[in-house]
Parts: C-alpha cells; sequence; structure tokens
C-alpha cells in the first residue's frame, strides 16, 4: 500500500457531503499532479518570470527555459501554493490564472474540466481548505521519489475506481508483474544497455498512468546511469493520460511523446519504430465500436499494414495491441526490437484454424518473432483471478534461440500477501522474479519442469474433414452419378492433426503425408468406411501451454480409499451412538 497515496486520499474526507465517493478522484487527482509540478517549478520560479518578462515569443522562452532549468515546461504565473491562501477573496480566480499560465506542453488540467471543479469547490465552501491541505504536503521529487509517486497516484486511482465501483484493470497494473515483465524484457540485451553513450526507445501504446514506463526507465538506469531513454506512449483515459504526462514532465522528458488517443484507431505514431514496446491491453474488452474504422485500415493497408495477419472476434481486442507491437519493432537491420506485452490465456489458443487468431499465431510463428511465454501465477491482478501471460517478442533472436520459443511456467513463483488487494492475493517477490529470469537465461538448460523450448512448426495443425457414406434404408452406400460414395452431412467430423506426428518432422510441405499417417492410425481402425475431404483441409496454429507441463498424478490406491472411507464410517457410527444415549 502507498502511504503517500493514503495520505493524499485522506484530504478527500474533507470532501464529504458535497462530493460523492465517487467524485473524490476530480478533485484529489488534478491537485495532486499540481502540487507535484508546483514542487518540481519552486526553485527557479523568479528566474522564469524575469525570463517571461524578457521573451514575449513562447517558443523562444521555451529555449530560454531550458537553457536555465533543464526543463521544458514552465508557469509565468506569479501565484503558487506558496502564496495563493494570502487573497482569500481572490483564490478561485487565482488559481485558475495559475493553471493558465503553464507552458502550452502543459494540457493536462483540461482532461480534469479542471477549471469548473475550482468552482464548484469554491460553491461549496471547499476550495480553501483543499489547497491548503496541498499546500502542506511536499511532493518534490527529492522529497518523493518518481517510484513513491507513481505509487501515489495508483493507489488513488485505485481506491477512485473502487468508490466509483468500476474495475481498475485499464489503469493499474501490479508493480511486481511490470518489474517481472521489463527485466524479462533487457534479459537478453543487458550486454548492450551498459554501453557508454546508449540511446534507446521505448514505447507503450496503452500507458496508463506511465507504470511501464517509470520502471522500464528506472532498470535502465540501474544498468547503466549514461543511458537515454526516450518514452513514448499513447493513453485514452483522459485522467490517466494527465497522470502519465504530468510524471513525465516532472522528470523532465519530452511530454509531446505522450499522446492523447485511441492506438487502434488513431496510430499518434504512425511510421515510428522503437527499440521496446510493453503493454497491458485490457482483458476481454470488445472492440465493435471501432469495427469499421479498423477493417478500412486493414483492407486499405495492404498485405504490411499493421492488421494485415487477420482480425480477432470483436469481443476481445488484445491481439490487435500484439500485432500493433509486433510492427512497432526496430526493423531487424536497424538495430531489431523486442516487445513485452501482458495478455490472458485466450490469444494462445483461441480460434479456430484459418480463424482470425490463429492467422495472427501462425504470422508471428512464420516470421520468428514469438521468443518466449511466461505463466504468470494466478490471482496477481486487482481486478481479476485469471490465468495471466507475458509474451516477448524479438525480431533479431540470439542464433541459439531462432526457430525455437520458451515455454516458461511461472505459476508456482509467488509469495503470499500479507493484506489482499481486490483480488491481488499473491506477488513475485524479488527472489521469485530472478528465478523466472534465471530460467529465461537458462534457455535449453533451464530446468524442464517449468521450461519447455519448442520449435515454431510444432505449435502447427491441420484440421482434417473426415466423411462418412450416407446410407440408404437397406444400410448401402448412397452413390452419385460418377458411382462415388455421397457424404452424410450428419456424421461428418473434424480432427485436429499436429504437425508433428508420430515422431516424425515432416513440416508443412510434407502435409499429406501426415495427414494421411494419422487417419490410418487415429480413424480409419475405428470407422473403416471413412474418408478425408482433401479440399477442406485448413491450416491452425495454437499455443496449448498447460498441456506442455500437465503433472499426471495418478488416484490414491483403492486400500488407502477404503481405509480412509472406513474411519469416516466409525465416526459416523460414533457420533449416532452418542445421539442414541
Amino acid at each position: 500500500m502507498s502511504t503517500l497515496g493514503s495520505f493524499i486520499w485522506s484530504i478527500a474526507d474533507q470532501l464529504r457531503g458535497p462530493y460523492r465517493p465517487n467524485q473524490y478522484g476530480t478533485v484529489i487527482l488534478p491537485f495532486t499532479i499540481l502540487r507535484r509540478l508546483d514542487c518540481v517549478l519552486e526553485p527557479d520560479r523568479v528566474a522564469v518570470r524575469e525570463l517571461a518578462a524578457t521573451y514575449e515569443n513562447p517558443n523562444r522562452l521555451q529555449v530560454e527555459v531550458k537553457k536555465a532549468t533543464g526543463r521544458t515546461f514552465y508557469n509565468t504565473s506569479s501565484y503558487a501554493f506558496a502564496n495563493l491562501l494570502a487573497d482569500a477573496d481572490g483564490l478561485a480566480d487565482n488559481l485558475a490564472e495559475y493553471i493558465d499560465r503553464f507552458s502550452a506542453d502543459v494540457d493536462v488540467f483540461e482532461y480534469f474540466d479542471f477549471k469548473n471543479e475550482i468552482l464548484a469547490l469554491e460553491k461549496a465552501g471547499l476550495l480553501r481548505e483543499i489547497v491548503k491541505s496541498f499546500g502542506a504536503v511536499d511532493l518534490h521529487p527529492n522529497v518523493v521519489s518518481n517510484a513513491d509517486m507513481g505509487d501515489a497516484f495508483e493507489y488513488i486511482i485505485r481506491k477512485f475506481n473502487e468508490a466509483a465501483n468500476e474495475t481498475s484493470g485499464d489503469h493499474y497494473t501490479p508493480r511486481d508483474a511490470i518489474r517481472l515483465l521489463v527485466d524479462l524484457l533487457f534479459a537478453e540485451k543487458d550486454v548492450d544497455l551498459t554501453e557508454g553513450g546508449i540511446i534507446r526507445s521505448l514505447y507503450d501504446p496503452t500507458a496508463g498512468t506511465g507504470g511501464m514506463l517509470s520502471l522500464a526507465e528506472e532498470h535502465l538506469l540501474e544498468q547503466n546511469p549514461e543511458a537515454k531513454l526516450s518514452l513514448y506512449g499513447q493513453e485514452y483515459n483522459p485522467q490517466s493520460y494527465a497522470i502519465c504526462k504530468s510524471d513525465l514532465l516532472a522528470k523532465g522528458h519530452d511530454a509531446t511523446n505522450i499522446a492523447f488517443g485511441n492506438t487502434l484507431t488513431d496510430d499518434a505514431f504512425k511510421g515510428r519504430q522503437f527499440d521496446y514496446g510493453m503493454s497491458n491491453p485490457p482483458y476481454g474488452v470488445d472492440w465493435k465500436q471501432y469495427a469499421k474504422a479498423i477493417k478500412e485500415e486493414c483492407d486499405s493497408a495492404g498485405p504490411y499494414g499493421r492488421f494485415a495477419p487477420g482480425l480477432p472476434a470483436t469481443s476481445d481486442g488484445q491481439m490487435l495491441f500484439l500485432l500493433h507491437l509486433a510492427h512497432k519493432m526496430r526493423a531487424p537491420e536497424d538495430g531489431g526490437g523486442r516487445v513485452g506485452i501482458v495478455m490472458n490465456g485466450s490469444p494462445l489458443f483461441n480460434g479456430a484454424a484459418e480463424s482470425g487468431p490463429s492467422s495472427i499465431r501462425r504470422w508471428l510463428l512464420d516470421n520468428d518473432l514469438v521468443d518466449a511465454i511466461v505463466a504468470l501465477p494466478a490471482n496477481m491482478f486487482f481486478n481479476t483471478g485469471i490465468a495471466t501471460y507475458i509474451w516477448i517478442l524479438d525480431n533479431t533472436k540470439h542464433p541459439d534461440r531462432q526457430g525455437k520459443v520458451q515455454l516458461i511456467d511461472g505459476t508456482s513463483f509467488w509469495t503470499k500477501m500479507r493484506k489482499n488487494l481486490g483480488s491481488k492475493a499473491r506477488e513475485i517477490s524479488d527472489h521469485d522474479r530472478a528465478e523466472i529470469v534465471q530460467l529465461y537465461v537458462g534457455f535449453e538448460d533451464a530446468d524442464p519442469g517449468f521450461s519447455k523450448v519448442l520449435r515454431n512448426h510444432e505449435f502447427g495443425y491441420w484440421t482434417v474433414t473426415v466423411e462418412r457414406p450416407l446410407l440408404d434404408e437397406d444400410g448401402n452406400p448412397v452413390v452419385d452419378r460418377k458411382g462415388n460414395p455421397k457424404s452424410d452431412s450428419k456424421k461428418r467430423e473434424t480432427e485436429n492433426v499436429p504437425f508433428i506426428y508420430g515422431g516424425s518432422t515432416v513440416g508443412e510441405a510434407g502435409g499429406r503425408e501426415v495427414i494421411q499417417r494419422y487417419f490410418d492410425a487415429e480413424v480409419r481402425p475405428h470407422v473403416p468406411d471413412a474418408w478425408i475431404d482433401w479440399t477442406k483441409i485448413k491450416t491452425g496454429y495454437e499455443i496449448p501451454f498447460t498441456r506442455h507441463f500437465y503433472r499426471y498424478i495418478p488416484p490414491r490406491p483403492l486400500a488407502e480409499i477404503d481405509a480412509d472411507l472406513e474411519k469416516q464410517v466409525s465416526k459416523i457410527l460414533d457420533l449416532l451412538r452418542e445421539v442414541e444415549k
């Protein structure tokens, strides 16, 4: 739990009455952002005002401010939390003027409709106390680290959503899950990260409040304090966008790299590619309302468009983000890229052969982009206890990993939390995380109980249509004019035939032979009159993760079960005798 977040949220107690609990966040979040920026600006406030008096052109002023302070943003107002309360009657107007005098790159307050909120607070007689309470909290980065500030923001958002009885999944990814994703993302190329003067780009198309971006930056700077990471992100939730952008502003990043909008329908970084990409898209959220735009883009963009490999069912958009990130990886000739994305289990296996999801998996595997998939422990997230997985994509795999996919069962690497947070009852400790990363690094030498390495084509299969003859009243096959038996649609069945069958390594090119061998061994002995309809063969791909880690648990011996039953019967009889007495 965030102690700072808890303290800030306690300020909301002053709002009781005029505000309902589900409205607290509309006040607490923008005031927290404003106070954070206010603390960052405080040391150079006088110098910036002097520069503003000299340079009227905002572009020139921004250049001069950056020279003097190292920051791209500024505020030229004569007001700050330090003196706002001095003019009690003009507090609302002065606070509005303070917000107006931020540089143009600080657009975050309009996403909260903050000025109207200020007027509402004044009308309710609460504005002075709220300003006073926030003015007493020092949120300068030297006092509150970026990580602690991020935790505080996300604690406030979680409380806000709990009060509104909404899911927090769109906004908040647990820090322990992010740390594991970041470690896996950088695990393969940590050697590169120690080079002097390195510059890398990191992109999150579902940026939320910026937690993934912030932690990735922390990791890189731990590896190499001289490194520079350019952060890019897009977010469609107004409040999360505002928090993410203001957080990066406070850290000195170029805030124009954080865009507002829907990544799926309006890619703010069209044509851009990145060294690293990461995302935790919403699970099971439909994209029906965007379907027309996405399908039009898919049709017009041609075979190299981001959605060209296929479209998932409109009931779940996770795989759209998977495709989007795959197309955002820096090209191999430019150094390549890696991606980490958290999804639930459905992208592993949903969809029949040649459906959209299956075609997406086929494209990823045919292009050797899937590096590893890690199963996370259950009950890891705040709003869901379902199984979740981290996918790692890489378009410049190490030679040892080329043509292969590593599956890692990380479901048993967890530590019980002292207190549940929603559905989150478990966390991945530093030790747990190190063990999972070591499995990844070990690759083919890792413990086979937790790690399996498979060749890409081992995930392929053919769906084969098996026909049986239509019989007349006498039980004889009905034939067509050419004497061929007609098929009985009621008896029609399909069989999924794996590319690798019976120890054979025949790939898709020799598919007919493998299919026939499977049919002769698995089907014909049971239905001798059946045949294959070779015109209906379909190719599919699935990743049956749990099947590869299935552990057979033999049933208990009958004697042991009988002994237990006898004990229970004996107890029941003893209880009945007690009743009879």
